[in-house]
């Protein structure tokens, strides 16, 4: 009996392989992981991790728009700046869509506090998994978390007790969720680093989706698993994520998804239960996501294009929305934002090369238009991002939230 027991566990695993393709597959795709591992050092080493908070915080409200949008739940980028400023829509839908958005954030943000001290034995466990499930549901109220007209609520990090069926993929039994789980975190968390290491994250992020570990919120846990190895590898530091790719690419991605549920076509597409050739491509999409969102940041973040950027935001801060900001603070926030930098008050009025009364209206009015940032008010200046200066500063990051833009006249 305990025999039998035994062998159907390992044929109910052996479901989900290959886990990665064999590696006689990949020598294409650990090149391209090569120069992907390259110009995400070159980037993180550029903005090393804390430096200009109000481009990582908008980046956070992005990824949470994206991820939103992949699910069918979609928010206005608006709509997201009104949330953080407590200001929810009376249209309960809205609002909840509101909540969604704000609890990736949240989460977003817990994960990047706490990736630099985890071990990749932690980053990868089921409980990790669980726990990125937790954190986020839990911040949401028992009616958004509610599941049907029945009135089941969706409980926090609590993997699923009956059985689902997605597209024409039927998820593993319940029952056997730990087991997969572990499977799972096993086989991943010894994948070799560097390169090897990026070929797991993609593979994990559709295993992860295939397990199915939860009743909702299976597709946003995986996402943001992969926006934690990412950044537990060194390659981010917050600055970029595959999320505003898949988004952009939202009928690719639920595609090569989809193909990889796929059972294996023959003798030449491996050796596994499921198709290696799909996962091949998945893994192929993955990386090209991740290559296009590095080049793209980089090209928004050359301190030279930034400086022209400035100077036309300014000038239609000083020309066209009159509320007070001058064209003569392109120097000082050149500065800022080359050095990621703060600087005190009089440090910041002394390179506007204003009067003292001119520089202190200078920074308030700055400081009004979210164009400067300080955390107290006589404290310390930083760089801002607010959402109106999208268009200006990062042209294309956010087309959504650049035609939603607005100036409080």
């Amino acid at each position: 009996m305990k025999k039998s027991q035994t062998f159907q566990l390992y044929d109910d695993l052996s479901q989900m392989e290959p886990m990665l393709p064999g590696e006689h597959r990949l020598g294409p795709l650990l090149e391209r992981a090569h120069d992907l591992i390259r110009k995400s050092e070159r980037l993180a080493g550029w903005c090393p991790s804390g430096a200009l908070p109000g481009l990582r915080q908008l980046l956070r409200s992005m990824n949470s728009y994206y991820s939103n949008r992949i699910e069918g739940q979609h928010t206005l980028p608006m709509e997201i700046e009104q949330a953080l400023r407590n200001d929810y829509a009376q249209d309960l839908d809205k609002a909840r869509r509101q909540r969604l958005a704000l609890a990736h954030m949240a989460t977003e943000a817990q994960l990047e506090t706490l990736w630099p001290q985890w071990s990749g034995a932690k980053v990868w466990s089921p409980q990790t998994v669980q726990d990125i499930h937790q954190d986020f549901f839990a911040r949401l109220p028992d009616d958004d978390r509610k599941q049907n007209a029945q009135g089941q609520v969706l409980v926090p990090g609590g993997l699923r007790t009956q059985q689902v069926s997605v597209g024409k993929h039927a998820a593993p039994d319940a029952t056997q969720l730990p087991a997969f789980l572990a499977r799972w975190s096993q086989v991943y968390s010894h994948t070799r680093r560097g390169e090897m290491q990026l070929m797991a994250m993609a593979a994990a992020h559709h295993r992860l989706a295939w397990i199915h570990p939860f009743l909702d919120g299976n597709g946003r846990v995986a996402r943001l698993h992969s926006h934690l190895v990412l950044g537990h590898m060194g390659l981010t530091n917050g600055l970029w994520s595959p999320l505003r790719g898949f988004a952009r690419t939202q009928d690719a991605y639920y595609a090569h998804l989809a193909a990889a549920d796929e059972p294996r076509a023959g003798d030449l597409d491996g050796r596994g239960s499921l198709s290696e050739n799909a996962l091949l491509s998945w893994i192929d999409y993955v990386i090209d996501i991740c290559i296009d969102q590095v080049d793209f940041m980089s090209r928004l973040l050359s301190l030279h294009d930034m400086k022209n950027r400035i100077t036309a935001c300014l000038t239609y801060e000083e020309h066209v929305v009159r509320q007070g900001v001058r064209t003569e603070a392109l120097r000082a926030l050149h500065y800022l934002f080359a050095t990621q930098a703060e600087l005190d008050r009089v440090d910041f009025k002394a390179m506007l090369g204003l009067g003292e009364r001119l520089a202190t209206a200078q920074i308030s009015a700055l400081i009004k238009r979210g164009l400067l940032q300080s955390d107290t008010p006589y404290g310390k200046v930083r760089f801002g991002v607010p959402q109106h200066a999208l268009r200006f500063y990062f042209p294309k990051l956010w087309p959504e939230a650049e035609s939603q833009s607005h100036d409080s006249l």
